[in-house]
């Protein structure tokens, strides 16, 4: 790596480190964030306390952006861009109408952050490069986000990501890096592709987030910074307005403090009716715990993490099934080295590397030229192999309530241990990647709750389904979050 670009990365989390010094584990945010009116509360409970008069959207909004703007915080790697003054104003229009005794919507009043790969009227989607900077802005919003809007949803900013959401691990040399929430002296990754929006919500900055996920790219970070995420099936939310990293695999999600947020932000992104998920018993529920690929070679923080979190819901009445699965074995040759990824992003970005390659991430550019060279009869041989794997999964997953594995097979590492090289970089990566993005493989849906002990280092456990299963999956990850997550002292 350049010394540059090792010193723009490290430059971002050295405030942090800094203020740190006195505990080298912090567990959710910085201090600072004490008072904060929405660290670690729930959706649910703000729109609670919204419509009780407890507080205001505007306090909301206005503690939102204190965090962003905390010298001591990490909001400054964690946005693109901040609406300070939009989000102020839609916080009194909501607050008016309330006062008004309007009826509103959950997320009313609520802020919100969006990762920089959706589209906003009037803002140029940057998806964390500087390649695109000078580009036209976009002229409507996606349709998420138009979405999140009719919900009354106040966007507060757009989020940085990995750039053009390429690889599991947060790095950023164009924007920063935010820390992860644990051991914010050490400056951990914040996992991606999307980091800033994991770290808005760990960090007081945002209520929720939304992001996306080819290989992971919402369950990672949210793993690693003990919060939840989920993955929904690929075609259930639109991605009409969405930059694309893989047509094959890109899925768009959220990322919340508990099961319920999901489910909510869920709701409104899927314009499906909002239905509160059937209370489900432990006892009535059969997992499948496949013993190959997702248990090889696991960290002794996340084994002992995930096999105490089995061991939670065996105890709590679950019929835990550890069965070998045979079928993941061949997850890897399904897309080798991101063949159809690399394929599927060389398509989008063949354009701008024609005069732009030198402003791409070194390590982001190589990725994306692997596509260059792949033939069409490779890619088309590998989209038929993925319909058989697909088929192959689903009639080994019938008869279960949800598959279970670690999310990722390690805690967050150092920032500066994954940039000393390209080859530990890489390889930490696809470790990183190596659990979730099976599941982008087989079509499938996939929550991450934190199963860890309070005080150790956020593990996430993995709750999958195949295709369309996604009303189930978050049923059934309620139940099992509130079993096997870690106590937040509230």
């Amino acid at each position: 790596m350049m010394d540059k670009e090792r010193r723009a990365i490290l430059q971002a989390g050295a405030i942090g480190a800094a203020m740190a010094g006195v505990n080298s584990f912090l567990p959710h945010a910085f201090a600072s964030t004490s008072g904060n009116s929405m660290h670690d509360r729930s959706i649910t409970d703000l729109s609670r306390s919204l419509s009780e008069g407890k507080t205001t959207s505007r306090q909301l909004v206005d503690d939102a952006l204190a965090a962003i703007n905390d010298p001591n915080g990490e909001g400054k790697p964690s946005f693109i861009k901040v609406h300070a003054e939009k989000a102020k104003l839609a916080a009194d229009a909501i607050d008016a109408k309330r006062k008004q005794g309007h009826k509103l919507p959950v997320l009313a009043g609520i802020p919100i952050s969006v990762k920089d790969l959706f589209d906003e009227a009037g803002e140029t989607t940057l998806g964390g490069s500087t390649v695109l900077i000078g580009q036209p802005a976009a002229t409507k919003d996606s349709v998420v986000v138009q979405r999140l809007r009719e919900a009354g949803a106040i966007i507060i900013g757009r989020t940085n990501t990995v750039e053009f959401a390429y690889t599991g691990l947060g790095i950023n040399p164009h924007y920063g890096t935010p820390n992860n929430v644990f051991d914010r002296a050490t400056g951990r990754i914040p996992g991606g592709s999307t980091s800033g929006g994991a770290i808005s919500v760990a960090d007081g900055m945002a209520a929720g987030a939304i992001g996306t996920d080819t290989g992971g790219s919402l369950r990672i970070p949210a793993a690693l910074n003990g919060l939840v995420g989920f993955k929904p099936t690929q075609r259930r939310v639109t991605l009409d307005g969405v930059m694309p990293l893989s047509t094959s695999f890109d899925s768009a999600g959220p990322i919340g403090w508990t099961v319920e947020d999901c489910i909510l932000l869920d709701s409104v992104i899927a314009d499906q009716k909002l239905a509160a998920p059937k209370s489900l018993a432990l006892k009535d529920l059969r997992f499948a715990v496949p013993k190959v690929y997702f248990q090889n070679d696991l960290s002794p923080e996340v084994a002992n993490a995930f096999h105490a979190a089995l061991s939670k819901l065996s105890a709590a009445g679950a019929e835990i099934v550890e069965l070998p699965m045979a079928e993941f074995e061949m997850t890897p040759t399904i897309n080798p080295k991101g063949m159809i990824t690399a394929s599927e992003a060389y398509a989008w970005h063949r354009k701008f590397l024609k005069d732009g390659a030198d402003k791409y991430d070194p390590r982001v550019l190589a990725r994306i030229k692997t596509g260059e060279t792949i033939l069409a009869a490779d890619y088309v041989d590998l989209q038929t192999l993925r319909r058989q794997f697909i088929r192959n999964v689903n009639a080994a997953a019938a008869g279960y309530d949800a598959m279970l594995m670690p999310t990722t097979p390690d805690v967050a590492p150092p920032i500066a241990d994954v940039i000393k090289d390209d080859e530990t970089y890489y390889r930490i990566n696809g470790r990183m990647l190596r659990n979730p993005s099976a599941v982008n493989i087989f079509d499938g849906c996939a929550l991450s709750v934190p199963c860890h002990e309070a005080g150790n280092a956020p593990v996430g456990l993995m709750i999958a389904g195949v295709q369309n299963q996604d009303q189930h999956i978050l049923a059934v990850g309620r139940s099992i979050e509130s079993v096997v997550g870690p106590s937040r002292g509230r």
